[in-house]
């Protein structure tokens, strides 16, 4: 009977090691000769801005042999769009107006990659990359800390779209000129 326990105890434990390690290969990419990042992206379903934002990328450029982390770091931080302790860069008007995920045509994922039908309670504005970079944490009067993770065809200048889960909601919203803080 205490051969059997030892002999369970050793394959439970050489089990546990081999899946945490199939997990943390899952979680990272080695980057081949001749790979960008946008074939990496395709092929393993990370967009590209969530790629260089997870592994602290400036540029496009990738080498063979670095490792890139496929899923955003378990770190201790809190969400963009639940942060309250970051400093105001930049301060200014905008129009804003609502969307919701669930319009005819909408596949409810932004331009960033962040699924909104799976995650209705993420606070996430769709903006004009020229006017705040794609990423940035932002705090909108009247609808709270949120992330600039969407672009949208009518959003240029100094106009953002707020997410807001419900069509009711959204319509609700409707359109309004409010102060947006830029965060860093």
């Amino acid at each position: 009977m205490k051969k059997l326990l030892v002999v369970l105890s050793f394959a439970l434990i050489l089990f546990l090691a081999t899946s945490l390690e199939s997990s943390a290969a899952a979680s990272t990419y080695t980057v081949k000769s001749g790979d960008t990042l946008y074939k990496i992206s395709k092929s393993t379903k990370v967009s590209v801005s969530n790629l260089k934002s997870w592994n602290g990328l400036k540029s496009d450029t990738i080498h063979p042999k670095q490792k890139l982390k496929l899923t955003k770091s378990a770190s201790k931080s809190k969400t963009p769009s639940r942060s309250t302790s970051s400093s105001v860069v930049k301060e200014f008007t905008v129009s804003a107006t609502a969307y919701t995920a669930y319009c005819a045509g909408c596949s409810g994922v932004t331009r960033t990659g962040i699924n909104l039908k799976k995650n209705p309670g993420l606070k996430v504005i769709a903006v004009d990359p020229k006017v705040i970079k794609l990423g940035t944490k932002v705090h909108v009067e009247g609808y709270g800390y949120a992330v600039a993770g969407d672009t949208g065809g009518a959003i240029k200048g100094k106009k953002i779209d707020v997410f807001i889960p419900t069509q009711q909601g959204a319509l609700k919203w409707g359109r309004k000129n409010v102060k947006i803080k830029i965060l860093n």
